[in-house]
């Protein structure tokens, strides 16, 4: 069986790590050269839209998925009429723009903040009347690890947040005032079957993903379960699913989905009885799915920017390190580590002492 896969960067070199237990082998294709997959299996370098390698990709695979929502979507169209595609290309579409994305919520039921559509100054100043301050202004694509947004305090903030969209389609949303971040991932097969893992509770800072913790038998599973269920048979959508969501006065309020393996859910290698990227692979191929029980407290640590140094990682027991083979670079997520163990108490101490390590490095 060959899986292609659109994208070689981390979550691709997770997900075929994943894959070589089960017999799967692996084609990438990337535009970059030193993409951190690439020696996992057969590189096509060269362009997403490049007609020869997707012809190539096509011929060869048996089904094709993608690591990334920024991948062309009309380059999963073209795919799908050749060959399988999981998740669809419609997931894909969706989640790249935020007011379609918004919309679509708002369509199916699943409650999100106030927003609305800005495409001129003008218009940003009419929309601020209804929909008050705080604010955040996003771009509709491209952003990710809280790229292109900006957040509004008052109408003093305004003119030089719409100089930062630099003319792009923009949405502002209403600031949510959430008592924690969290996300749920789950697995959808071909034959319908969904699994759910145990919500996530996520830590940023500076936009990007610091720490996530699994929260086995939380209050808010089954609300969070019912909105990524409403989502998924929406989409008819095949493989693994990451629904990020605000808690706020016992409500969960939708941010955004990601039609992909997630961040906030590597702490499944070591923390599950089945890891997400193994989930996602049997999703794809139509297996049945693994149970997803945590196994233990379970978190995960990213390390943005630079790496520790490895021996003291591992000086930790129930550290467990992850490398991306990744030059360090201001921002980028180069390797995280999970850990397990018995007790909340013990959980806590571990974060605490990965993150000292982190922090050491972590030049963003």
């Amino acid at each position: 069986m060959i899986v292609g896969v659109l994208g070689a960067g981390q979550l691709a070199r997770m997900i075929a790590l994943a894959g070589y237990p089960l017999g799967v082998d692996f084609i990438f294709l990337d535009p970059s050269a030193d993409a951190c997959a690439n020696s996992l299996g057969e590189h096509l370098l060269g362009d997403y839209n490049d007609p020869r390698l997707l012809a190539q990709l096509a011929e060869r695979a048996d089904v094709v998925t993608y690591e990334f929502e920024n991948v062309p979507a009309d380059v999963a169209e073209f795919l799908a009429s050749h060959t399988q595609v999981h998740p669809a290309p419609k997931a894909l579409a969706i989640a790249q723009d935020r007011l379609i994305e918004k919309t679509f919520f708002h369509d199916i039921a699943i409650p999100t903040p106030a927003y609305a559509a800005v495409d001129s100054f003008e218009s940003l100043e009419q929309a601020m009347s209804i929909i008050g301050w705080p604010a955040i202004l996003k771009s509709r694509t491209l952003g990710y690890d809280g790229k292109g947004q900006s957040l509004l305090k008052s109408a003093d903030d305004l003119k030089s947040a719409w100089e930062q969209m630099a003319g792009v389609p923009a949405i502002v949303e209403a600031f949510v005032p959430f008592s924690r971040e969290v996300s749920i991932i789950a697995a959808r097969n071909v034959s319908g079957v969904i699994v759910f893992y145990p919500l996530s509770e996520n830590f940023h800072r500076g936009g990007i993903l610091r720490v996530s913790e699994c929260c086995d038998k939380d209050p808010m599973q089954q609300q969070a379960e019912i909105y990524i269920s409403r989502l998924m048979e929406a989409l008819d959508y095949v493989g693994v699913l990451a629904l990020e969501l605000f808690e706020t006065d016992g409500k969960l309020i939708a941010n955004e989905f990601a039609p992909r393996v997630h961040n906030s859910g590597h702490w499944t290698i070591e923390g599950a009885e089945t890891s997400q990227f193994e989930n996602h692979l049997r999703a794809i191929l139509d297996l049945p799915l693994g149970a997803t029980t945590p196994v233990g407290k379970a978190a995960m640590v990213n390390f943005i920017g630079g790496l520790p140094v490895t021996e003291e990682i591992l000086a930790i027991p129930q550290a467990h390190l992850h490398l991306y083979d990744k030059d360090p670079r201001k921002g980028r997520k180069v390797a995280h580590a999970t850990v397990r163990t018995e007790t909340s108490e013990q959980l806590v101490a571990l974060i605490k002492q990965l993150t000292l390590l982190a922090d050491k490095v972590d030049d963003s």
